[in-house]
């Protein structure tokens, strides 16, 4: 047996990583192409899914955050945002900006919330350590 897949199974056997992540582990070990899973790959460009895992070690316990928010939802919300009165949005700026957050909700555009999430299908975001691990993707 290979140490890189003995690490997996020691990381699998003390808890640090789920059997289908330990799975993934030596699956991307082997070569060639990957398995099929039965699962049809989704066209590029087509995410629905923005996800954010957190996992932490805070004095001596793991803590795990596993965040996915459907992309179909902050559509809606920018949807939504332009039914909001001038007023209503110029109340929410002055609190956003009273509150150390220079957002101004009158700029955000479907078109643009489209653009952004066009490219979000190529950005992975992830940040070890030596407590913690954060991962930000699209699925």
């Amino acid at each position: 047996m290979g140490e890189p897949r003995k690490d997996i199974l020691e990381m699998l056997a003390e808890g640090k990583i789920t059997a289908d992540e330990a799975d993934q582990l030596i699956a991307a070990l082997e070569p060639g192409p990957p398995p099929a899973t039965g699962v049809e790959a989704r066209p590029k460009g087509k995410v629905k899914y923005l996800r954010v895992e957190v996992k932490s070690l805070e004095n001596g316990e793991e803590g795990r955050v596993n965040v996915r928010v459907p992309l179909q939802l902050l559509r809606a919300g920018v949807q939504l945002a332009a039914l909001i009165p001038p007023q209503a949005l110029g109340a929410a700026n002055a609190e956003l900006s009273r509150s150390g957050v220079p957002f101004d909700l009158t700029q955000i555009k479907p078109e643009q919330l489209e653009a952004l999430v066009e490219h979000l299908d190529e950005v992975t975001v992830e940040v070890d350590q030596p407590d913690a691990k954060v991962r930000v993707f699209c699925e």
